[in-house]
């Protein structure tokens, strides 16, 4: 049997300005999970884009006195860039300006409207600009006599009233509520409540889905009671990309049944939008008769060392460019991902990350690397030894067996993802290794010829520890695992999922390279200060 298809996205991204480390945290994250749903050997589709319609977006171009589209180019084009700089394996970029997503947009309106979900009326109530919302008095956060958006914390003071249609939200309700709390749709599973108290229990009003004063969106399709030019609402129109990019509604991509209806399907977004994708998403897709998805995971956030949120409004983001530059992308990387907690925001300090790629890569991984390839260098002229069982030691006994479970440990934790936690267990391995060096005092055993089979069992043993590790640290580190597998020798069945918890898979025979340390050591005290300067 065929392995099953996954399908990960990210969040579109709102093309406001340029993308910083913030938007980094989604995209690595999805990254990782399609690079090793890829090494596993299943069929994958790793989606991203820019969310480009909205009043927003329209008035910043004209003040920058330039066509709306033409304006938005520039910073599709930085998010772009950035994707490839930061390594980022996507299969598929949608730009909800694309004709094939306007396309499915405009068909699934038509569903919803053709099966009564959606209706026309008249929206009046408080507008959250920044975030192109309607909200009841019930919904906002009430201080001092004045209202804050729920989602933003933005005070709302916009008072709207337009002839709108609606999608009806009640007839899902008691599904919503069970999807919630009973299916594990969403991950972390303690955010279900939140929603479900906050939006379900208080009553779920009916959704405005189209804007009359918004001109710079997707127009609504023509029905018999449209009496005015309408657009459709930008969440509407945002999330439905999921499907507009397999193929739903149009006929550019024919990905859908594959892809969507006999998939494994995981959203990936912050937590500030996992309301949009739990209650929302799940009537459009329900009302139109489309499947669900598996799972939603809705991480947190970035929080700097002031513990506000980094976002680009607060003034206190990270250029990912000046990081990777000086720090190398795969240090940015595994950073982010080893530190990502699965259920909170994530604390960032410079110094925090500084340690971490010294302790981890510098420390532990890299000096694990270039010691054993020293080693085999000196005592074995270059070439792993063969295993020899009988000459095998407590010591190595437990070094396997830890490094073999680690394959199932890591696709338990995945299946969260507990990615963070993943590349922790990773790096026990790592550790379990570099204590074995200490265990087995290789130097000494070389001393004597009658150890000569143990110490070449140590070797093999650090070689096929390394190979193991290397290969669930790959998609966190894409760029320096090739170079590990070139140091070992590692071709074929080597690199392969299905060895992945078997030892003694390097061939006999097999040559290793010396080379300069994977990761340098850095100077913490010199590089926050060249980082404060920066």
């Amino acid at each position: 049997m065929s392995a099953k298809p996954f399908y990960v996205t990210t969040p579109i991204y709102y093309p406001s300005g340029n993308p910083h480390i913030g938007h980094c945290y989604s995209t690595v994250l999805c990254d990782y999970l399609a690079r090793y749903n890829r090494f596993k050997g299943r069929p994958v589709i790793f989606a991203t884009g820019t969310d480009e319609h909205g009043a927003k977006l329209a008035a910043a171009a004209e003040k920058a006195g330039v066509d709306t589209l033409e304006y938005i180019d520039g910073f599709v084009g930085n998010f772009k860039k950035l994707w490839t700089y930061m390594n980022i394996s996507y299969d598929r970029f949608v730009r909800t300006t694309d004709d094939y997503h306007i396309k499915t947009v405009q068909y699934i309106f038509t569903v919803l409207h053709d099966k009564g979900y959606i209706y026309k009326g008249e929206y009046q109530g408080k507008y959250c600009v920044p975030c192109e919302s309607f909200w009841t008095d019930a919904q906002l956060t009430k201080k001092d006599d004045k209202y804050y958006c729920p989602d933003c914390g933005r005070e709302v003071t916009e008072n709207r009233s337009e002839e709108a249609y609606f999608l009806k939200m009640s007839p899902f309700a008691a599904d919503i509520e069970k999807m919630l709390l009973e299916s594990g749709y969403l991950r972390p599973e303690n955010r279900a409540k939140e929603l479900v108290n906050n939006f379900i229990k208080t009553g779920l009003d009916d959704l405005c889905v189209s804007r009359t004063s918004v001109k710079w969106g997707i127009p609504v399709p023509k029905f018999e009671d449209t009496s005015a030019e309408h657009t459709v609402y930008v969440w509407l129109d945002a999330l439905t990309n999921y499907i507009s990019l397999l193929g739903y509604g149009n006929d550019t991509f024919g990905d859908f049944d594959t892809f969507w209806n006999n998939a494994e399907v995981l959203h990936v977004t912050g937590k500030e939008i996992m309301r949009f994708h739990t209650i929302i998403w799940y009537a459009i897709l329900k009302g139109a008769g489309v499947r669900f998805p598996d799972k939603l995971y809705s991480h947190g956030w970035i929080i700097s060392s002031d513990g506000d949120k980094m976002s680009k409004s607060k003034g206190n983001v990270l250029d990912p460019f000046i990081l990777g530059g000086r720090y190398g992308v795969d240090a940015v990387r595994y950073q982010m991902l080893r530190d990502m907690p699965y259920a909170s925001d994530m604390p960032y300090s410079n110094e925090n990350m500084l340690n971490r790629i010294n302790a981890d890569l510098a420390n532990s991984y890299g000096n694990l690397v270039s010691r054993t390839a020293s080693m085999i260098e000196k005592y074995f002229g270059g070439v792993i030894p063969n295993y020899i069982a009988s000459a095998e030691t407590e010591y190595g006994r437990d070094l396997r067996a830890k490094a073999v479970a680690l394959k199932a440990t890591v696709d338990g934790l995945l299946d969260y993802p507990k990615v963070g936690d993943a590349l922790s267990a990773v790096f026990d391995v790592i550790s379990r290794a570099n204590k074995y060096i200490d265990e087995t005092a290789p130097w000494v055993l070389a001393k004597d010829e009658t150890k000569l089979p143990e110490l070449g069992n140590v070797l093999r043993n650090l070689a096929e520890a390394i190979r193991i590790a290397t290969l669930f640290l790959a998609p966190a580190i894409p760029d320096t695992a090739p170079k590990v597998y070139d140091i070992f020798g590692l071709t074929g069945n080597a690199l392969s999922y299905e060895y992945a918890d078997v030892f003694d898979t390097i061939p006999g025979n097999t040559k290793v390279k010396t080379t300069a340390p994977l990761f340098p050591r850095l100077d913490v005290a010199k590089e926050i200060a060249y980082l404060q300067e920066t």
